[in-house]
């Protein structure tokens, strides 16, 4: 089985126009999505498609404008949506990163998904971005982002992370294979001068009861913390005068957004890039 827990720390370090930065640790969910129906623990600690101490389901990854694409098994859509992004080799393998719900709560800033054809070699990688409006925004990585041991893109955002960030920035993304470790970064940039750093670094642990128990221990409650912290820091930066703007300020520049606010209801869309 190559599901498995990862303990992770994550960084984020801000450079312009005032410095702030932190570390936390954190746990996530690395998931080969042909092994969902095998993970399921017992007494209710880690369940998959229904409740538990721990959940996953897939209905709450990668939603869609059209009705019948979210009954579809999540690797399915995956595929569905690279073959959108004009990735035509053969998936025979997803792994998705990403943070459970924890006590039927969940909220995920980011979740990666790396796919392999049938060789084991990567094709194509999908960050997942959601911000605290339940917006989410995915990013394709093809293999022409491909270098090395990573994906490497650096792509327009158009996209409402924080009101601390503008929407007209680039992220640059840097991904890591996962193996031994997972090594994840992602920057702003404003033009050639990189405004934020966010980097994850996690190492493997067994997917099973005790570890379960462990992290929900170590980490209690961890999903609603992350939201806590989110608030938390950007107070801080309000505290230290850092300039923001309204996500009605800036709605022609959010662009491919699935699950749109009202706010951006009506925006008519921006033709993809």
């Amino acid at each position: 089985m190559t599901s498995h827990f990862l303990e992770c720390q994550v960084m984020h370090q801000r450079f312009h126009p005032q410095a702030h930065a932190f570390r936390h640790r954190i746990f996530m969910l690395s998931l080969d999505l042909d092994e969902l129906a095998m993970l399921s623990l017992p007494l209710r600690l880690l369940k998959i498609n229904g409740p538990g101490l721990l959940s996953f389901r897939e209905r709450d990854y990668l939603p869609s404008a059209d009705a019948a694409t979210p009954a579809l098994p999540l690797k399915a859509r995956v595929i569905e949506h690279l073959r959108t992004r004009g990735v035509e080799a053969p998936i025979a393998r997803v792994q998705l990163i990403t943070m459970p719900c924890v006590a039927g709560y969940l909220f995920n800033p980011v979740s990666f998904y790396y796919c392999f054809d049938p060789a084991g070699s990567p094709v194509a990688a999908v960050v997942e971005v959601t911000n605290t409006f339940r917006e989410v925004k995915l990013y394709t990585l093809d293999r022409r982002a491909l270098q090395g041991g990573r994906f490497h893109l650096r792509t327009p955002k158009h996209f409402y992370v924080s009101p601390y960030s503008d929407v007209d920035v680039s992220f640059d993304f840097s991904l890591h294979l996962p193996g031994r470790t997972v090594r994840i970064q992602i920057d702003d940039f404003t033009e050639t001068r990189r405004t934020l750093t966010s980097t994850v670094v996690g190492r493997p642990s067994r997917l099973d009861a005790a570890h379960v128990l462990w992290f929900s221990l170590k980490y209690p409650f961890l999903t609603a913390k992350v939201m806590t912290l989110i608030h938390w820091h950007a107070l801080r930066l309000w505290l230290k005068r850092v300039p923001w703007f309204a996500k009605s300020a800036r709605t022609a520049d959010q662009r491919d957004v699935l699950r749109p606010h009202v706010s951006l209801r009506a925006v008519p869309a921006a033709k993809p890039l």
